[in-house]
């Protein structure tokens, strides 16, 4: 069973949490994980793009000259796609690019995230954000004290105003609920912040 060290925000010790197996120490699964990330990006595409046809273009609505005898190939419009301000010959269409991918598939990659960041010892565990006042400079002195550098995801258990709008002017620090994580942001930022509720939340949620 994998353990993890738990901090109070000074980065001082507090004690060791078991964690559970089936969740913080399964093996990693990074076809299930690719899957899902790719699945997320294409979900969060627009697809506004849009380009015109010859139908949909301005002008060319007589044959711009007569179908033989001027030595020229033959022109039904100037606006075919082969004319400067003609149509777009198979260009793109407002469309969706969303799909779904099956729930457990979903639960898997998370949980192969999270299984990599114990083992390669990315994940935090705080005690608590005791924080008694909105200010950047008291998450930046609890980041500085749990020797969390470059990018780090906080994950509370639930919605912490003075703990989310502490992290908010900090680069490259993000904060997230629980119900909220991704596969994206979990690979993307190389540290993960938890409290000890979370975990119990997590476990509680994904077993």
């Amino acid at each position: 069973m994998p353990t993890v060290d738990v901090y109070d925000i000074t980065g001082k010790k507090v004690k060791t949490l078991e964690l559970k197996e089936e969740i913080f120490g399964i093996e990693p699964n990074e076809k299930i994980v690719h899957t899902v990330l790719v699945n997320y990006l294409a979900n969060q595409r627009q697809g506004t793009q849009s380009t015109k046809t010859r139908a949909e273009v301005r002008g060319g609505g007589r044959k711009p000259w007569r179908q033989k005898g001027t030595g020229r190939a033959r022109q039904g419009s100037i606006r075919a796609p082969q004319w400067i301000k003609g149509g777009i010959a198979l260009g793109p269409k407002p469309r969706s690019y969303k799909y779904r991918v099956n729930k457990k598939e979903k639960r898997l990659a998370i949980k192969s995230i999270l299984s990599s960041k114990v083992s390669e010892n990315q994940l935090v565990v705080v005690d608590k954000f005791g924080f008694n006042e909105i200010k950047t400079k008291n998450m930046v002195n609890a980041l500085n004290g749990l020797k969390v550098e470059g990018k780090a995801l906080i994950v509370l258990p639930e919605k912490n105003e003075i703990v989310q709008r502490s992290a908010r002017n900090i680069q490259g620090v993000k904060t997230s609920l629980i119900n909220t994580i991704n596969v994206y942001d979990l690979l993307k930022y190389n540290k993960l912040v938890l409290t000890e509720d979370t975990v119990k939340k997590i476990e509680e949620v994904y077993a």
